[in-house]
């Protein structure tokens, strides 16, 4: 090919510069047009040839042509120290016994079940009737499930157009689920609930991005968010080009929310030219497991009211309360209790069927109740719902049941009672039990775990293992927490990655594997740490 462009070149630049290079060549005026008009569309297309070569050379996308949005968005829970520890998992498979641990235990996010917890049996009975309602009429179903969770499914196949858990939704949701779902609410606050404010979703995540690119315009809009935070915030901020404004809970006071902390965050804020659109309060808290005082409920309500705040209220762990001076009370509850009705705040509470006794994250079933917003601003919210058609259809079934489990004088009340209050009594006595045993450790601090499914103990670390993590570009918890995975195969999440008072030093641990497990990772958390100590003291 070379050799043919070559020639061909060499044929046409000689024709052409002919007449210029020897005065007696003849040729007429036309001869030299034709040739030096193919010269040149043919040194156009040779320049056309290399350009695109080049820019094939080029991939259509690279870290530098994404949007910056993206590349500014972080989630550490599934973060770096995970990659490891997936990596550590499959050396693992192909080479036991070349860690000295024989399994990974993944501490790092609220996944119940994939640490062992079963699922609840009269939740996964109504699923498994309507995910196949052909064997509601065999002779034998009547053995082989509860008699309520059989007529359950028959109500639930009733409200769905066409009794197919394989077709799409109504983008709100079922509306004979959304149904179930407000008189869960109005039975669990004492006021009422309408259908029509409920939006299902695949979790509660979708509900808060969902929010996040309702309320954010610009970099100039700011969204509150509690400092430790769940990372979902800080990631769909990012995500939609928003502004995270910090307010720093106060790890003394068991990780008190207080007003005068978010007087003075938004008042910087607003210095900046920063619009605060919205406050994100998490209760119970994730990661940080305190439940919050009604009357600091009251207080925020009304912070939000004065300073014209939606207020987004991750509930999800509603249902994971341990300490018997603490209740859960909704802020939609709180805000009624106040006198406040439907008009005169704007309120989004988010709920999920992955948390709670039940855990059923991979069924991604969640809603959230949306109140206080004009009938133009809801049908903008709806818009945006129905570009996503709908959530699945497990997960909203899910979500009813979760609203409306078995009630006294149902068959699968007493075993449903006994799987829930099994699951939550034990989750207590492990929360207890890392408790004092991160208390123990030299240097470690933890707060009592009121509620949720986490433990955040602040670490204090030798100055020398401070030096050794910056030598390396790592966060010092992180540091730590790599070297904890390493040593022991248990993954923990950084506390760097949830936000936290500069300074200070954090990781996250969920309080999920199962209770035999507990001992071991206690000694093997104990050990490490003070050979780590040992390693780096001062």
């Amino acid at each position: 090919m070379r050799k043919f462009v070559a020639h061909r070149a060499k044929s046409l630049i000689t024709n052409a510069t002919a007449p210029l290079l020897n005065p007696h060549h003849q040729s007429s005026s036309s001869s030299n047009y034709y040739y030096t008009s193919r010269l040149s569309r043919f040194l156009t297309s040779i320049a056309s040839d290399t350009s695109m070569a080049s820019d094939k050379s080029t991939p259509p996308l690279t870290i530098e042509s994404l949007n910056p949005k993206v590349l500014k968005c972080e989630y550490a829970v599934r973060g770096e120290i995970v990659s490891l520890a997936q990596k550590l998992q499959q050396d693992l498979q192909v080479n036991p016994g070349s860690h000295p641990f024989e399994e990974i235990i993944y501490c790092n996010i609220g996944n119940p079940q994939s640490l062992g917890q079963q699922p609840i049996t009269f939740f996964r009975e109504v699923l498994a009737l309507c995910d196949h309602p052909t064997i509601l009429d065999k002779s034998e179903t009547q053995g082989l499930f509860s008699a309520d969770s059989i007529e359950r499914a028959w109500q639930i196949l009733d409200q769905i157009p066409g009794r197919a858990t394989g077709a799409y939704s109504h983008s709100q949701g079922i509306k004979g689920l959304r149904d179930t779902i407000a008189a869960g609410i109005e039975a669990r606050d004492g006021f009422p609930a309408d259908p029509n404010d409920i939006f299902l979703t695949d979790g509660a995540s979708p509900a808060v991005h969902m929010m996040m690119q309702l309320l954010i315009r610009s970099e100039n809009d700011g969204i509150f968010c509690p400092i430790p935070q769940y990372p979902l915030y800080s990631a769909s901020i990012a995500l939609h080009g928003g502004t995270l404004v910090p307010y720093y809970l106060d790890e003394a006071t068991g990780w008190g929310l207080e007003i005068s902390e978010l007087k003075k965050q938004l008042e910087a804020a607003r210095q900046k030219g920063i619009t605060v659109r919205a406050l994100v309060v998490i209760n119970p808290g994730n990661p940080t497991g305190q439940v919050l005082a009604e009357e600091n409920q009251r207080d925020i309500v009304e912070f939000c009211k004065k300073e014209g705040l939606v207020l987004l209220a991750d509930e999800v762990y509603q249902e994971n309360i341990y300490v018997p001076e603490k209740h859960f009370h909704s802020f939609k509850k709180v805000a009624r209790s106040m006198g406040y009705g439907d008009k005169d705040i704007p309120l989004v509470s988010f709920q999920s069927v992955s948390k709670g006794y039940y855990g059923e994250c991979g069924k991604r079933g969640g809603y959230m109740e949306v109140t206080g917003f004009s009938p133009e601003v809801r049908e903008q919210i709806y818009k945006v719902a129905s570009v996503n058609l709908c959530s699945n259809i497990s997960g909203q079934i899910l979500a009813s049941l979760v609203m409306s489990p078995p009630k006294v004088g149902d068959e699968s009340y007493e075993s449903y009672s006994a799987e829930k209050d099994g699951i939550l009594q034990s989750l207590a006595r492990r929360a207890k039990t890392l408790e004092d045993a991160l208390n123990n450790l030299e240097g470690v601090t933890c707060n009592k775990a009121e509620g949720a499914m986490y433990l955040f103990p602040r670490i204090v670390l030798p100055n020398k293992a401070i030096k050794e993590a910056e030598s390396l570009k790592k966060a010092p918890d992180a540091y730590y927490a790599s070297r904890l995975l390493n040593a022991t195969g248990i993954v923990v999440v950084p506390g760097s990655g949830f936000g936290q008072v500069p300074g200070t030093w954090h990781f996250r641990c969920t309080i999920l594997p199962q209770e035999e497990k507990i001992p071991a990772i206690v000694s093997q958390l104990t050990e490490f740490h003070k050979k780590f100590m040992d390693e780096f003291r001062d």
